[in-house]
Order: C-alpha cells, then sequence, then structure tokens
C-alpha cells in the first residue's frame, strides 16, 4: 500500500514542476520560447546585415552566401530570409534584395555594431582581435536610445577601429574611398584606411604586423605570394590573402625621418632619446597610459635597465622610472636617439619629478 505521505509529498511535486514549467512569464516553456524567438531575431539581424553588405559592396547575395553568414544550413537561412518577405523587410518578388524599411533596419545594427567596436578600441582595454566577436554579440540587445547616447558618448565619431564608417542616427553612410594595398605600385606610398576584420585569422595577421589605420605605407615590391612593404622603418612581407584585407589612399611622400622609423624599441640600454609620438596602433586603455605616464611629443626618456630576460626594460622619464614592455616600446615613435644617454636637447618640462 502507498504511503498518503509520500503521495501528497509527490503530487504537491509534480504540481509545483508543472507551474514552474508552465507559468506565463517566467515559466521555463515561456523562457524557452523567448530563447527562441530571440535566436530567430539574431538570425534576421545577421540575415539583414548580409543583405545590405552585399549591396553595398555591389555583390549578388546568395542562399549558400547567406547561409554562410548565418553559419547554418541552406534551409535555415531558406527560413531566414522568408520570415524577412514576410516581416516586409526584403522585396517579395527577390528574397535577396531589402526593401527601405529592411535597409534602415539593417543600418541600426550596423551602427550599433560599429559603435561598439569604438567604444571597445578607446574606452576598454579588451585586445584588438576581440572586438569583432564582442560587437557582434552586443549589437542586438542596445535599444536605439542607448545606442544615442553611446554615441554621445563617443563624441560622435565618424569611423570605427577598422575604418569602416558608422552610420548616423538618420541612416547616413559615407561611402569611403581608396584602393587595395595590392594595387599599389613600388614606391608609391600610401595612407592604411582600412583594415577587414573577417576573416578573424586574417586581421590576427595584420595586427600582427603591426598595421592599422592612419598608418603611413610604402610599396616596396610585389613577391611571390605576397607583397613587400615598409611600415613605421621597417620591411615586412605580406601574403596576398592578408594584404588584400587592407584599404589605402596614396599619399605624397614624406621626408624621411628618424621619427619617422625609429621606435622606443631601437634606444639601447643606457641610450636616450626624446618621444615623437604615439603609434595609432595604440589605442584605448593603453595609450590613455602611456600619455599619463608623460609620455608625449617632446619628452626625453632614458633607458636606464633591462631585466635579467631583456623585457621589460626600465626608462626614466620626467624624474620617475618606469617599466614598458616590448609591445609597448614600438608603440612609442622618438628621435635624437644618443647611446650614452645624453640628455641634449632636453627640454626644461623634462626635468621636473612626475606626479
Amino acid at each position: 500500500m502507498v504511503d498518503p505521505l509520500l503521495a501528497l509529498v509527490l503530487f504537491a511535486l509534480l504540481v509545483g514542476a508543472l507551474v514552474a514549467l508552465a507559468w506565463p512569464r517566467t515559466g521555463g516553456l515561456a523562457r524557452i520560447r523567448r530563447g527562441r524567438l530571440a535566436q530567430e531575431r539574431v538570425r534576421m539581424e545577421d540575415a539583414l546585415k548580409h543583405l545590405f553588405k552585399c549591396e553595398y559592396r555591389d555583390r549578388s547575395a546568395t542562399l549558400v552566401s547567406v547561409a554562410g553568414a548565418l553559419e547554418a544550413g541552406q534551409s535555415t537561412a531558406a527560413e531566414t530570409l522568408e520570415r524577412l518577405r514576410d516581416a516586409g523587410l526584403v522585396e517579395p518578388t527577390d528574397t535577396m534584395r531589402l526593401t527601405a524599411e529592411g535597409r534602415a533596419y539593417a543600418l541600426r545594427i550596423i551602427r550599433t555594431h560599429r559603435l561598439w567596436e569604438r567604444y571597445l578600441a578607446d574606452r576598454t582595454g579588451v585586445e584588438p582581435g576581440e572586438w569583432h566577436e564582442r560587437a557582434e554579440r552586443q549589437e542586438h540587445f542596445l535599444t536605439e536610445t542607448e545606442v544615442d547616447r553611446l554615441d554621445e558618448r563617443l563624441g560622435r565619431p565618424r569611423y570605427d577601429p577598422h575604418g569602416d564608417p558608422i552610420p548616423t542616427s538618420s541612416g547616413e553612410l559615407v561611402r569611403p574611398s581608396g584602393r587595395l594595398l595590392t594595387s599599389l605600385d613600388p614606391g608609391d606610398e600610401a595612407v592604411v584606411t582600412h583594415l577587414e576584420d573577417e576573416p578573424r585569422e586574417l586581421y590576427d595577421r595584420l595586427l600582427h604586423a603591426g598595421l592599422s589605420p592612419q598608418m603611413r605605407i610604402r610599396m616596396v615590391e610585389p613577391v611571390p605570394g605576397g607583397v613587400r612593404v615598409e611600415l613605421a622603418g621597417r620591411i615586412l612581407k605580406l601574403d596576398a590573402l592578408a594584404a588584400a584585407n587592407v584599404t589605402v589612399e596614396i599619399r605624397t611622400p614624406e621626408p624621411t625621418t628618424a621619427a619617422a622609423s625609429d621606435s622606443l624599441a631601437d634606444v639601447p640600454t643606457g641610450g636616450a632619446a626624446t618621444v615623437h609620438g604615439l603609434s595609432p596602433a595604440c589605442t584605448g586603455v593603453q595609450r590613455r597610459r602611456l600619455l599619463d605616464l608623460g609620455l608625449v611629443p617632446g619628452t626625453r626618456i632614458v633607458a636606464e635597465m633591462a631585466s635579467p630576460t631583456g623585457d621589460p626594460t626600465a626608462y626614466r622619464v620626467r624624474g620617475a622610472l618606469i617599466a614598458l614592455r616590448g609591445d609597448q616600446q614600438q608603440w612609442i615613435r622618438v628621435t635624437d636617439i644618443r647611446g650614452d644617454g645624453s640628455d641634449a636637447g632636453a627640454t626644461p618640462s623634462d626635468d621636473g619629478a612626475a606626479a
């Protein structure tokens, strides 16, 4: 015979489980439903972005390309396109072309994405390779009001940290000019205007090479499998795939100066130099930290000693001793290098002690 107390307890547990599962707003089924709806919305927004980028670049979108953008099968891509058509965001007679409403929606998502990347670059210590992936997640959850506030907080930037134009709140988007790095002739000098951040593997290669928007670059020569370029006084080779992800604008050659080629890493232990400026590759928290340490143009800096492993190195700046890693040294452009630590050329402001 079943124990009545046990039966009552089991019944109460069963009722509690059913209530927890079926409660209208907070129950398990409601949460599963919301999760599925959110997943569908994210797929629809990702498809809108892909279709917009294809139109923007004068390329034809296909079911295969949409599936690739969604990282899903073609059946899922077809269902997503059908939902976009039903919502009036894609033309009913051509499931690969956006309506005016769909185009405006896509621009809102792109605006959110690029502003969030700008925020990560300027206000956080997140590594550049992580900007895109984090913005991919955040773009789906910020409201228009939150995005407008972020835009205002950042000073209404025109470009994201990769050089892509940021759409305005009214949906205006500048079409950037420029040409591929691979199209330059030997001897041509240019400024990097855009680094494509997809796929991640190629973007990481560009970061490792030290490229960033607003850096000057000179084509040395094409070589089998890629190109040789001069960047901040260094000659390096970029493979063809990575180089094809760099957009540049031709510039008139600048006079060759030590400041254009030397970094703090070139100063020997015991030597001294004058800070010329920081590389455009140095952004966000790292840039503010170096400026706060007094590494501004005209400051005299002396390499006091290196650690036993050679990295970091201790430098004397405005009376204070600071340690800088090798990557930080590469960001600091210097001139007037002296191997004996001479302070010739130092400005009076260099003599004061650091706060």
